[in-house]
């Protein structure tokens, strides 16, 4: 059974103890903006975890009490687990860890900090950089799946007044695959896909997302779709409404969004090997369902 220790306990530790370690295990930075009085910092989330600790805390012995940011998070408990599989025979855990540490009143380092919540979108016009950003489509047959690369050529992302539009502009011509090692079979099946079997790219060059609108997802946490986009999507020259699932946060030059669209290629006329519309197609059946992930990055 874990042990815990609460604000009122860990200060009488920390009054009466010299030999106890007090161990922050949140990120870096979140450490130097606002941590306890006292406490030593290695990121749990880091491979060189143990390692770290080993370096700074020789002793097994030596008495530890780790924390995070509060009771919602599992990095003091994984951080629990960790060390007491390493040997380490006197780990507690700060219940609550930040948060509950705070509403007992008291301070945090540097003097004054207090916990800061994540930032937010911020409202404005942003460009889509084509260099750092792209979208990764995949295909699939009975056989497997071919996977690869379409290049943005153009793009751009406003937020006003709490609504997300924009518009994303592939170009079809620059279509890749990264799953076939030799050559001749990888140009073969680009030049496939790029004929009017599929994509006819030298009539339709480019397809188009225009982005009306998006709806927070409730309940959404970091690393799952925050918002539900709704956009059109024309392929060869043809247009349907389609809802993207997509995970959108704040970054240093902008924002990031990765979103991740299942399509009927059918509908946008690509049909060859369906068979919703041949039949006896033996090795020339492929899915009618293809993924396109998208990588964004707007500044």
């Amino acid at each position: 059974m874990t042990c815990t220790i609460d604000p009122a306990g860990l200060i009488r530790t920390l009054e009466t103890s010299t030999g106890t370690v007090l161990l922050d295990v949140m990120l870096p930075e979140h450490y130097q903006a606002h941590h306890i009085p006292g406490a030593l910092n290695v990121c749990v989330y880091e491979v060189v975890f143990m390692e770290t600790v080993r370096r700074l805390i020789p002793n097994p012995d030596t008495p530890i009490i780790v924390y995070d940011t509060s009771s919602r998070s599992q990095a003091s408990e994984c951080a629990v687990q960790k060390l007491t599989a390493g040997g380490y025979r006197n780990v507690c855990e700060l219940s609550g860890g930040l948060e509950a540490w705070l509403a007992a009143g008291r301070p945090l380092e540097p003097a004054g900090a207090a916990l800061q919540g994540d930032p937010g979108i911020q409202e404005g016009s942003y460009r889509i950089d084509p260099e750092k950003s792209q979208v990764v489509w995949t295909g699939r047959n009975l056989n497997g799946r071919h996977t690869g690369t379409l290049a943005i050529s153009s793009g751009e992302i406003t937020i006003a007044q709490g609504q997300l539009t924009g518009r994303i502009a592939l170009d079809m011509k620059s279509l890749t695959n990264s799953d076939l090692q030799q050559a001749d079979y990888r140009d073969m099946l680009i030049n496939h896909l790029l004929s009017e079997d599929f994509f006819e790219v030298e009539k339709y060059p480019q397809a188009e997302a225009l982005l009306k609108s998006w709806s927070p997802i409730p309940g959404a946490t970091p690393g799952r779709a925050n918002y539900l986009i709704e956009a059109d999507l024309t392929i060869k020259g043809v247009t349907h409404p389609v809802q993207l699932p997509a995970l959108i946060a704040p970054d240093a030059d902008g924002i990031k969004a990765q979103a991740t669209l299942e399509i009927d290629r059918t509908q946008w006329n690509v049909r060859y090997g369906s068979g919703r519309l041949f039949e006896k197609l033996g090795m020339h059946l492929v899915n009618d369902m293809v993924t396109l992930d998208f990588f964004l990055l707007a500044v």
